[in-house]
C-alpha cells in the first residue's frame, strides 16, 4: 500500500511508514524452509531495500492511538498527526500461553520445533532428521492464526520426508486440530482426508495443545468438545502458537471488537466507526483465511477505496473475501485452495484444483516469492482476478 500511494502522491513526506524491524521476512516461505526444501536466506530481505523510496520509513514502533485527534504515539516519543490511517499490524505469537513451550524451542534437544518464528524456523528440519521412530504430533491452535494451511503442509511434507527416508514403518504422524473441521473449504476438506487416509495421518479434531513437558517428551490436549484431558508422548512436535491481535490494538478498544481486532467493514476495509481509518491484512476482523493472497487481493480495494475517499466520493469497490492456501502436501505436490468469504471455491487455473499437482507446488515454490518481492511489495500485484477472467473460458469449453 506505500508503494502504491507514494507513487500516486509522489511527495516523500505524504506517505509515512512506521515500522520497528530491519528485516522483512516473506513467511509464506517457511514452510517449505521447514521441510528443507527451501533456504532461509531466500526469505529475507533488509528492511531498507524493500520499503518504497518515495515513502517516508520511521523506525520506530507504535504505542498509542488517539483517534479522535487524528493522533499516533509512538515507542520513541513521537506525535504523528494523520489524515488518513492504514492500520497493518499484522497477529501477534502468543508463546507464552502454552507453558513449556518457550523453554522447549530454546533447548535444540527436546525435539519441540515451529515454523512460525524466523528464530524457530531454522531448527525444524534439523529436529525432523533427528526423528527415526516414535511419534510425530503436529498442532493447530484454539486460535486464528496466519495460514490457516501451514500448519498442515509442515505435516505432509515431514511424513514425505519419513516415506523417502524409509523411516515410516517406525514413526506414527497425528495431526492434533482445535478446529472442528480439517479445512474451512468442504471441497479442499475432502482432498485433505484422503490425503491423511492414503498416507495413516490420524487426526484429531477440536484437540487443543495446552501444556508441553519437554522432560517426559509429553503433550497435554484438551478434548474441546468433551473437556476431556489427552496425554500424547512424542519424539518430535511441531507446535504452531496461539496467535491474535498485536497487545496495542488490544490497549485501544474504541478501534476493535471484543477480540481485539481491528474493526473494519468486511467490504470496503474502511473502519466501522473512523471514516479516515482503513485495516489491512491480519489484524482485522474481516472474516477471510489470512493470507498472503488475501492482503493482495485487499490491497486493491483498499487503494481504490482511500482514492475515492480523498476525492470526496463514497467507496466504490468491494472485497469478495478472496484468499488462497497452496497447500504443499510433499516435496512435489500441492493443492491449491482458492475460495472466498462464503468459503465457496474461486479457483483460477483451468483444472479441478482439489487435486495434487506438481505445477501448483512449482508456483508455491519459485512463482509465489518472485511475484511477493518483485511484483506485490512494489504494488504492481492485486492477486489472480484478472487471470481468472480468461481461464473461466478454457473452463467453460
Amino acid at each position: 500500500m506505500a508503494a502504491k500511494l507514494s507513487r500516486m502522491l509522489n511527495d516523500p513526506n505524504q506517505v509515512i511508514v512506521v515500522e520497528p524491524s530491519d528485516v522483512h521476512y516473506y513467511q509464506p516461505l517457511f514452510t517449505l524452509i521447514g521441510g528443507g526444501i527451501s533456504s532461509f536466506k531466500t526469505s529475507r530481505r533488509y528492511m531498507k531495500d524493500v520499503l518504497p523510496k518515495n515513502a517516508k520509513w520511521l523506525k520506530d514502533s507504535v504505542v498509542g492511538f488517539q483517534p479522535n485527534v487524528n493522533k499516533v504515539l509512538t515507542h520513541n516519543g513521537d506525535i504523528i498527526q494523520y489524515d488518513r490511517m492504514i492500520v497493518a499490524l499484522g497477529l501477534q505469537l502468543y508463546w507464552d500461553k502454552i507453558p513449556g513451550l518457550t523453554e522447549s524451542l530454546r533447548d535444540p534437544n527436546t525435539q519441540v520445533c515451529s515454523i512460525y518464528g524466523p528464530n524457530t524456523v531454522t531448527e525444524v528440519y534439523n529436529k525432523i532428521k533427528k526423528t527415526k521412530s516414535g511419534t510425530a504430533i503436529f498442532t493447530f491452535p484454539n486460535s486464528p492464526v496466519k495460514c490457516p494451511g501451514a500448519p498442515q503442509k509442515i505435516t505432509y511434507i515431514t511424513e514425505d520426508y519419513f516415506r523417502k527416508h524409509k523411516l515410516r514403518g517406525d514413526i506414527n504422524v497425528i495431526y492434533n486440530t482445535a478446529l472442528p473441521v480439517i479445512f474451512g473449504v468442504k471441497k479442499y476438506a475432502d482432498s485433505l482426508w484422503l490425503v491423511c487416509k492414503e498416507r495413516d495421518i490420524t487426526v484429531n479434531l477440536q484437540t487443543n495443545l495446552v501444556k508441553i513437558d519437554p522432560n517426559k517428551r509429553q503433550a497435554t490436549f484438551e478434548k474441546l468438545n468433551s473437556g476431556e484431558t489427552l496425554v500424547q508422548e512424542y519424539s518430535l512436535l511441531h507446535v504452531t502458537p496461539p496467535m491474535g491481535p498485536p497487545t496495542v490494538l488490544k490497549e485501544h478498544p474504541m478501534l476493535t471488537n471484543e477480540a481485539g481486532f481491528l474493526s473494519v467493514d468486511p467490504k470496503t476495509l474502511r473502519h466501522t466507526k473512523y471514516s479516515n481509518i482503513f485495516g489491512l491484512g491480519d489484524c482485522t476482523n474481516t472474516p477471510n483465511s489470512k493470507t498472503m493472497a488475501a492482503i493482495a487481493a485487499q490491497g486493491k480495494v483498499l487503494y481504490q477505496n482511500i482514492l475515492d475517499d480523498l476525492a470526496g466520493k463514497p467507496t466504490s469497490m468491494i472485497y469478495d473475501g478472496y484468499a488462497s492456501c497452496p497447500l504443499v502436501t510433499g516435496y512435489n505436490k500441492c493443492i491449491l485452495a482458492e475460495f472466498d468469504y462464503n468459503m465457496q471455491p474461486l479457483e483460477t487455473f483451468p483444472v479441478n484444483q482439489g487435486k495434487e499437482y506438481y505445477f501448483t507446488f512449482l508456483l508455491k515454490k519459485h512463482f509465489f516469492p518472485f511475484i511477493y518481492w518483485h511484483l506485490m511489495l512494489k504494488g504492481y500485484w492485486n492477486g489472480p482476478e484478472f487471470f481468472r477472467k480468461f481461464t473461466s473460458i478454457l473452463k467453460r469449453n
